[in-house]
């Protein structure tokens, strides 16, 4: 009878587990939501105005009611872009020699260097490139100057996560590749690398996020130029977080409605970069369950 009654108490148990689960994940679906609702229809009044032209045009005049994002979004593509390619290498690099290399009384060490990196704050790392990227080095204010900031701020985050992925890989698989003749490079990229896929591209998204939205530090150091597209690293420009922050306490009505409008574009371009990671990170688990 007391078996019974201690089963009956654990799928009591069980279900209400399982509806709170349920209830904390449709919190955040509902909360994601509102935010779009919410946004979206503010930043109806200059979509209204604009069209499609928001998104494609070059001009960003405010006293001319005249709003075209197109430079922003690809201010933010772009010094995001130059952070993951400079923060991936060193980010994997680190990860690396912490979990692969490093002797134990170094390990500790890094890896609380590394955390306490990840907390700086990110005005801190805006106004040292102001001060010394900037001026020091002569790199000015520019979408190269943003991307080694934003590099630097990423950096922590992708090495902390690559490295609790790496640490996962079973020691029998790399002692398999070094019993089998193997040099260490050799190990890693046969059994560490091939086992932490997923998990390393799910990282560098989750950078690439951090790097898309951050705000102080771009507004900072990125130049603050309206309508410049190009491709020259060391040219100024403006990104979106950048240009909402700047220009959001002197906006009227249409303008704050053209800022919204860039951060609906910040969000579901962020959203996009998710789906993108989840499937390619889904991908790879399943080939390497197949192999």
């Amino acid at each position: 009878m007391q078996l019974f009654e201690l089963r009956g108490r654990r799928q009591n148990g069980d279900r209400a587990f399982k509806w709170l689960a349920i209830g904390a994940a449709a919190v955040v679906l509902v909360v994601l939501a509102l935010i779009a609702f919410v946004m979206t229809k503010r930043a109806l009044p200059v979509l209204d105005e604009m069209g499609g032209e928001f998104f494609t045009s070059r001009r960003w005049s405010a006293p001319e009611g005249i709003f075209g994002a197109l430079p922003f979004i690809f201010g933010t593509l772009y010094t995001a872009t130059i952070a993951i390619a400079i923060a991936v290498p060193v980010s994997l690099g680190v990860a690396l020699f912490i979990t692969q290399v490093a002797p134990p009384r170094l390990k500790k060490p890094m890896i609380y260097l590394v955390d306490l990196l990840a907390v700086v704050p990110s005005v801190v790392f805006g106004l040292w490139g102001v001060l010394v990227l900037s001026q020091h080095f002569g790199l000015g204010r520019s979408f190269l100057t943003a991307g080694i900031i934003l590099a630097i701020m990423i950096t922590p985050i992708i090495t902390s996560l690559a490295r609790e992925v790496i640490e996962t890989t079973p020691n029998t698989d790399k002692e398999a590749a070094l019993a089998l003749g193997a040099t260490r490079w050799e190990m890693i990229t046969a059994a560490v690398l091939p086992h932490s896929k997923g998990g390393l591209v799910g990282a560098v998204m989750l950078g690439l996020g951090r790097a898309m939205g951050e705000t102080i530090a771009a507004a900072l150091v990125i130049g603050s130029s309206l309508g410049q597209i190009t491709l020259n690293a060391f040219a100024s420009g403006n990104s979106m977080p950048a240009v909402i922050a700047n220009e959001w306490g002197e906006a009227d009505a249409l303008h704050k409605s053209a800022l919204i409008g860039l951060a609906i574009t910040l969000f579901v371009i962020t959203i996009i970069v998710n789906l993108v990671a989840t499937a390619i990170v889904q991908r790879s688990t399943k080939r390497s369950r197949g192999s």
